[in-house]
């Protein structure tokens, strides 16, 4: 078993990979890379956007630049499908660039388990849609999403 194990395991049930999937929104919303690398097994494997990554120090690494330029990042997930150990997610999150520039992030993930509850494979397709500050929709504090602030659903996402 490697180290580290993150339950819940799969095969996963409904209530489990909703609760999968809010725990990876919440640990993404710490913005602690080190945090979110250890849900990812230590040769996990990436695709995002274009750009491909594998193992938990590649993943550090690609998690430090990545919130080094999107700042105030606000991320919601949400359920798509799950079948035994792989989850598939639609998310949308909202940041802004250091000139101030919004932008509403929207994608697809899909997600494979190891049987410790490690995610061994995400794969991500993502779009930038430039927004004015008046059009953003995530206003919590940063850190993890409270819960009762609404979904994606509830925005029209």
């Amino acid at each position: 078993m490697e180290q580290g194990a993150r339950p819940p395991f799969p095969p996963f049930d409904e209530f489990t990979a909703h609760q999968k999937v809010r725990m990876a929104e919440d640990a993404w919303n710490t913005r602690n890379p080190e945090r979110v690398a250890l849900a990812y097994s230590v040769d996990s494997k990436w695709r995002n956007r274009s750009e491909f990554i594998s193992g938990r120090p590649e993943i550090i690494k690609f998690l430090k630049r990545k919130w080094d330029r999107e700042l105030d990042y606000r991320l919601i997930k949400e359920l798509w499908a799950f079948h035994q150990n792989r989850i598939a997610v639609r998310f949308a999150y909202e940041w802004h660039d250091d000139s101030n520039h919004w932008y509403r992030s929207y994608g697809n993930e899909m997600w494979e388990f190891n049987d410790e509850g490690l995610m061994v494979r995400r794969h991500a397709s993502i779009n930038d849609l430039p927004i004015m500050n008046e059009e953003r929709l995530f206003h919590w504090e940063l850190g993890p999403r409270p819960d009762d602030e609404p979904g994606l659903k509830v925005f029209g996402l």
